[in-house]
């Protein structure tokens, strides 16, 4: 049965950091959810209230315009091999861009990775299993 908690548990980091795939989730007040699958080396979990995310250049542009007028974000984690586990992060996003203030420290968390064009900082409150 699923469980809720107010932030990530060593053993939600863990099956995080294990995970090569995972797919983020946001809408804007009217139209469609939009749905990602993101990969590569491009996920840091920062501490159990915040994840972040290196975005590349990829089909679109849509979770950026989402985020932007509604904060909103699902970060989806589930395990392809080994004991089943689906784990959601629920929480509000910002984006960091190349010219703001911030973007070098959070960039030195990465790996540089072709098409870098924005990083998402995801505030956790809620974590579903």
């Amino acid at each position: 049965m699923g469980q809720k908690y107010t932030e990530l548990n060593e053993k939600h980091i863990d099956f995080i950091r294990e995970q090569k795939l995972f797919f983020v989730a946001t809408a804007a007040a009217d139209g469609r959810v939009n749905v990602s699958p993101k990969g590569l080396d491009s996920l840091r979990v920062l501490d159990s209230n915040r994840i972040v995310w290196l975005s590349v250049t990829g089909s679109g542009n849509e979770t950026s315009a989402h985020v932007q007028e509604n904060p909103r974000m699902t970060l989806m984690f589930c395990a392809f091999e080994g004991r089943p586990l689906i784990l959601r992060a629920y929480g509000n996003a910002r984006v960091i861009h190349p010219r703001d203030p911030d973007w070098d420290e959070a960039f030195a968390l990465f790996d540089p990775l072709p098409g870098s064009r924005q990083i998402f900082d995801l505030a956790v409150d809620l974590v579903h299993t």
